[in-house]
């Protein structure tokens, strides 16, 4: 990962100085809150619905042991003892003061962190694959060009007032772990030999107009990464919408023009530039390569059969956590693992200060101190050598983390919804809490096998609710929260990317969860033998799952109807 060194440090101190010398001024008259809107939001505060939250960039979900301890210290010094990791590779502390805004920016500033590009209508914070650098499947570490980007883009003054926000995304293989097709712009790495060459994707994105971004160019060489992107928010910076935000997005804007129209703005605008100053020359790359810091790869002992079976250990926990948490990993005797932030009782990504202090330590002392953030709300350790994933483990299950829920539905992604966000219309916690109550036994999980659920309180669709097998997106009417389910959707890892759809009527917030079991227990009774999920839909048809859901409807008619005539009576 990327060593942030002193100059990276001093202006990130001063950039904390800076907000605190804006803040005193909006207090004293001499700065309208509006003045200050866009000051904050640029060093990712905003203010929420009961409390302001802070949003700190995690480039490209990369992190170290102390820099987890870091952001421990600050949930306990300045928010309520844990943070919030989301589906963006962030962390978000959500009952944070304005006022201790700068003095957490500032002790974070000592190890590299900070709130810039998390917030506001820039060039956001930029993701990629959790397991880049170690994924057997990869062509190429995308990690290098992304920090290229960023280094670029963080102070860039052309794109600090967009017409909307911008995501950005970048990946390395084959499999898309990085979402890149839901993504304003992303590249994808096709060829390393004879030079690094991406496949450039521009418009994507979830919200009220979902759209799977469609390819913009076929082959760009890694040299023009800066002043192709420069040429790409060049047309976007003068030709999208700024007088109505749903449609500023650069997704909009392709689809106005047509990709073929678009590409063609591209292409007369990067004319000018691609011989420019930022075409990167290679020494720019090694100077980037140089300032990483990797784990020592030395070739360890791989994990044996005899190495599974431990006596003294309930075996269906321990060959169930290798089976589901245990990552590929193409060092020899390595391995990733997944720590899910999961559960009942535990909104997904949450994780207290505790908690931070004792996995920054199990990094440490297994996985040579480094720490990732995946897009579903997990944390991962990069660098386990297999012959400690045994020991591994049972510290895991002595913090109450060690479930063996990855890729299964206690894995459910989930946005902090209507008990937070202020744009939120409906609650996302309760449902997923619920949800993971009824299938807290694993044996239940594995049973219903694979399944990506998400949820997201309102179309800005922050839990990524398009992109689950099953979506949940809480909506408004006449005041009351209800939910709509989606079936249909694929992040891209593994098959091809699909945007879900909306089946049926919306459902009451006591409805919603039933629901889901009832699809649930559709699927179970009508699967084929080794038939996924998602697979059943596909030969069924989303039409038998909509009927087995809205039969909880006539049963809370029933139930409603019986309870009236109690009351009656």
């Amino acid at each position: 990962m990327y060593q942030p060194n002193e100059f990276d440090i001093a202006r990130l101190k001063e950039r904390a100085t800076q907000l605190s010398g804006q803040i005193k001024r909006n207090k004293s008259g001499a700065l309208s809150d509006d003045q200050l809107k866009p000051l904050r939001l640029q060093n990712g505060l905003y203010i929420q619905r009961h409390a302001p939250m802070l949003r700190i960039a995690i480039a490209y979900g990369m992190l170290n042991s102390e820099q987890l301890r870091a952001l421990g210290r600050v949930a306990q010094k300045y928010d309520r003892g844990y943070g919030h990791f989301t589906t963006r590779q962030n962390l978000q502390f959500n009952w944070i003061s304005v006022d201790d805004t700068p003095l957490a920016l500032a002790d974070l500033a000592e190890v590299g962190l900070h709130g810039i590009q998390s917030s506001g209508n820039c060039l956001r914070n930029i993701t990629s694959d959790a397991l880049a650098g170690i994924a057997p499947d990869e062509i190429l570490d995308p990690r290098p060009y992304a920090e290229l980007l960023r280094q670029w883009s963080t102070f860039h003054p052309e794109f600090a007032l967009l017409p909307r926000k911008f995501k950005v995304a970048l990946t390395g293989t084959p499999q898309d772990r990085a979402l890149v097709q839901i993504h304003d712009l992303a590249f994808e790495v096709v060829e390393v030999d004879p030079v690094v060459t991406f496949r450039v994707r521009v418009g994507g994105g979830l919200g009220r107009t979902p759209i799977l971004g469609p390819v913009l160019r076929d082959r760009l060489e890694w040299q023009d990464l800066l002043t192709y992107t420069h040429a790409v928010l060049r047309v976007y910076n003068e030709l999208g919408r700024r007088d109505n935000l749903t449609k500023a997005r650069i997704k909009i804007l392709v689809r106005a023009v047509g990709v073929e129209h678009f590409r063609q703005l591209v292409e007369t605008e990067w004319a000018d530039l691609k011989d420019g100053i930022h075409k990167l020359p290679a020494t720019e790359l090694t100077r980037i390569k140089q300032s990483f810091i990797e784990p020592d790869w030395t070739p360890a002992t791989e994990l044996t059969k005899q190495d599974v079976v431990l006596s003294g250990m309930p075996l269906t926990r321990w060959t169930n956590w290798l089976a589901r948490n245990r990552l590929p990993n193409r060092h020899l005797g390595f391995a990733a693992v997944l720590i899910a932030l999961k559960g009942a009782g535990r909104a997904p990504g949450d994780v207290t200060t505790a908690e931070m202090d004792a996995i920054a330590d199990l990094a440490d002392r297994y996985s040579q101190g480094f720490v990732r953030v995946t897009h579903a709300q997990n944390l991962v350790l990069p660098a386990v050598r297999e012959a400690n994933l045994y020991a591994l483990y049972c510290e895991l299950e002595k913090l109450g983390l060690g479930h063996a829920v990855g890729g299964l539905v206690g894995d459910m992604v989930a946005c902090p919804g209507g008990d937070f966000c202020a744009l939120a219309n409906a609650r996302s916690l309760p449902i997923a809490d619920e949800i993971a109550t009824r299938y807290a036994q694993l044996d239940a999980q594995e049973d219903i096998g694979p399944l990506d659920l998400r949820i997201s309180g309102c179309m800005n669709s922050c839990g990524h609710h398009h992109t689950g097998h099953i979506g949940i997106l809480g909506v408004d009417k006449d005041g009351a929260a209800f939910y709509q389910l989606l079936l249909g959707g694929h992040s891209g890892h593994g098959a091809p990317a699909a945007l879900g759809t909306i089946i049926g009527r919306a459902f009451a917030e006591d409805e919603i969860a039933d629901a889901v079991e009832q699809m649930l227990d559709t699927y179970l009774e009508r699967r084929n033998p080794g038939e996924t999920f998602r697979e059943t839909v596909g030969r069924l048809g989303k039409a038998v799952f909509s009927t087995a859901a809205d039969a909880i409807r006539t049963q809370t008619a029933r139930r409603d109807g019986a309870s009236h005539q109690e009351e009656e009576a």
